[in-house]
This record gives C-alpha cells, structure tokens and sequence, in this order.
C-alpha cells in the first residue's frame, strides 16, 4: 500500500486504485474479515491510511508500514 501510494505509478487515482488493490489483497490473503464476519476496516479508515500514507514524509516510510501491516496483525 505504502509504495503504490508514494511512486505514484497511475497518472490518476493512485489513493483509490492503491485502496482497491489493498482490499482485494486482504480479501485473497484471508485478512478483510474478523472470525466473526466483520470486516476489520471501514471505508472511513481506509480513506484515513490511504491520506495518511500519501502525506507523511518519506522518512517516516517505516513507520506507516509497520502502522498498516499491524492493524491485521491481532
């Protein structure tokens, strides 16, 4: 999610099409929904990393990659 974000590899929409590629990973790897069927992330949260990633400094490249790779973690 991080580097899709910050090389801006589409000329348009890198936000929604990286928010789109990132729930289609977490659909395929088993990680959208919790055990009882909730999806662990909302449309609210996503748009929040997504915003987040593309607003932070590259020096901060860790930590927002261990901020979202974490929040599936538990």
């Amino acid at each position: 999610m991080y580097f899709v974000i910050k090389d801006h590899p589409f000329i348009d929409g890198n936000k929604r099409i990286t928010s789109f590629l990132f729930i289609i990973f977490l659909i395929k790897n088993n990680y959208l929904y919790n055990k009882k069927g909730e999806k662990k992330i909302n449309d609210g949260v996503l748009a929040f990393l997504a915003m987040l990633i593309a607003e932070s400094d590259s020096r901060e490249k860790n930590i927002m990659v261990a901020l979202v790779t974490n929040l599936w973690v538990a």
